[in-house]
């Protein structure tokens, strides 16, 4: 799905069929030099205690003392020497997702969750994947392909789709003509062994992982190839194994028009408040109104139709996006403030480049295998969009259609067993719409684990974000190795209820942009 969990990486057929293929136990990871960690630069908040520095790895691993590429990576250093648990990588998702804030984002969310205990016992790592951020190269196709306004995500006729399908194909063609040498090498196995590598140079025996979203795929992948190098490994919001990569956004597009209704519902709720009528599909008849209108003329220049799908798709994600949606949209309608519209749209959702799509297609691309007859796409997003699927379904298929023309057939996927493996702890939420629940019940069977579901839940990835009894299980896993009791079947070991959804204040809807959550959206580029 957008921005999210459709994986692409880039391998030719053979070297895709070779990386699927090799052993865990025949795994070898080149020799790595020692990191040489400096100030971070940048002014990041979440690395104001941290050092970087670049890891070199090979672009292919099959040539381990050929062509190099690097990794950039980023640590907060442990403070309790006397529980010292070794060292702590996370992956925040994508694929395409920059991960260096991690270091200092997971140790301030695990200190903000009252768990200061972790960042003191472990060197907690963060890190951009091959491609990706600071990381050297880093995947560049049109850095205005997604410049306001666009074309309408949804095509009333054959000449609207053929828009979008020349814009697809050329953006494939870019990414082959910039970096085409790169796009082989860019497979969700060629990021675990990366992990591997910076384990490598951090001079450790083992890992512990924390991966959000697609990092979970990540995580899983990197059992896989090395089961016995994993000492304790958390996964949170996991895709379905089954579905990598074209059915999961299928999946995703039944899921996110489910939680939009949920939000649509939420907003009725409080229309005291933001005036946007009574009921859900009141309110979703409003959404609509204002996109046709955004279609003709988008508002203010900047927010046509796909803007407005791509502003209100963050509620999908999280709750805690509701009350700052809901603000601007309300001040747009009831009082024409288009300027707070815009500017949220510009401050708070668009890109200006587009290192996170392009990484995310190639990723996906490479990873397995796509339909290359344009009618199989069409005929099944015609069906959902048919049966009511109307907010995500063609969205979704331009974010993923660069796949369908990239320069090779990549795949086949890797298949998850990460036999040997220590026991991971896995969360998913119920109503998780970006990595729907299945992917965790899926990644439970997979994998040697135990699976905690939070009940309820709509926002994708939620650990660490206020929910005590999700968070305290992931610390004391993480501190002590305690996992859940395991429970016999294929259903959870243990449950949480979900927080309650926020109530805004009575006050009057501000004209201004609204405030948006602090915490990075996780999951997507």
């Amino acid at each position: 799905m957008k921005r999210l969990v459709v994986i692409t990486a880039a391998a030719g057929v053979g070297l895709a069929g070779t990386a699927a293929g090799v052993s865990a136990q025949a795994e070898t990871t080149p020799a790595v030099a020692k990191i040489s960690w400096a100030k971070c630069a940048g002014g990041d908040p979440y690395l104001a205690n941290a050092e970087c520095a670049q890891v070199q790895v090979p672009l292919d691993y099959r040539h381990p003392t050929g062509k190099k590429i690097s990794v950039a990576v980023s640590r907060v250093k442990h403070t309790d020497s006397k529980h010292y648990k070794g060292v702590l990588i996370g992956n925040p998702g994508g694929p395409g997702g920059s991960g260096l804030y991690l270091s200092g984002g997971l140790a301030s969310w695990f200190t903000g969750v009252g768990h200061k205990e972790i960042p003191a016992q472990y060197d907690i790592i963060g890190f951009d994947p091959r491609g990706v951020g600071a990381s050297k190269p880093a995947l560049t196709c049109d850095p205005h392909y997604s410049d306001p306004v666009r074309p309408d995500y949804v095509p009333h006729s054959k000449k609207a789709e053929a828009v979008w399908l020349k814009k697809s194909r050329a953006y494939a063609q870019a990414c082959t003509k910039k970096f085409g040498w790169l796009l082989p090498h860019l497979r969700t196995t060629d990021a675990a062994r990366d992990i591997d590598a910076i384990r490598v140079a951090l001079g450790q025996k083992q890992i512990s992982y924390y991966g959000f979203s697609y990092g979970t795929y990540l995580g899983a992948t990197y059992g896989t190839l090395f089961p016995e190098r994993v000492k304790r490994m958390v996964l949170d919001g996991n895709v379905d194994a089954r579905e990598v990569w074209y059915d999961a956004q299928l999946s995703q597009d039944k899921a996110f028009e489910r939680n939009i209704a949920f939000f649509f519902g939420w907003i009725a709720k409080y229309d005291a408040v933001y005036h946007l009528g009574t009921t859900e599909k009141a309110v979703e008849a409003k959404y609509y109104a204002v996109r046709a209108a955004a279609a003709k003329k988008a508002v203010g220049g900047k927010v046509g139709p796909d803007e407005l799908d791509d502003t209100f798709l963050n509620a999908g994600y999280n709750t805690a996006w509701y009350k700052p949606i809901a603000e601007v949209f309300s001040s747009y309608v009831t009082k024409g403030d288009a300027q707070a519209l815009v500017d949220f749209y510009t401050q708070n959702i668009f890109t200006p480049d587009d290192n996170g799509f392009a990484v995310y297609n190639a990723v996906q691309a490479a990873d397995a295998r796509w339909p290359r007859n344009w009618s199989t796409w069409h005929t099944d997003a015609a069906k959902l969009y048919e049966q009511g699927y109307h907010f995500n379904t063609w969205g979704n298929v331009w974010f993923n259609a660069p796949a369908a023309y990239w320069p090779f057939q990549g795949g086949p996927a890797l298949k998850i067993k990460a036999t040997g493996m220590a026991p991971a702890l896995l969360v998913q939420s119920t109503l998780d719409a970006a990595t729907p629940y299945p992917g965790g019940v899926e990644m439970h069977r997979l994998l040697p684990s135990r699976l905690v579901a939070e009940i309820g839940g709509k926002t994708h990835a939620n650990t660490l974000n206020g929910n005590m009894c999700l968070d305290d299980k992931v610390a004391a896993y993480l501190s002590t190795g305690a996992l859940p009791k395991n429970k016999p079947g294929s259903g959870p070991d243990v449950t949480c209820k979900a927080l309650p959804d926020p109530v805004p204040s009575a006050t009057a809807v501000r004209s201004s942009a609204a405030q948006v959550p602090t915490r990075p959206l996780i999951g997507r580029p």
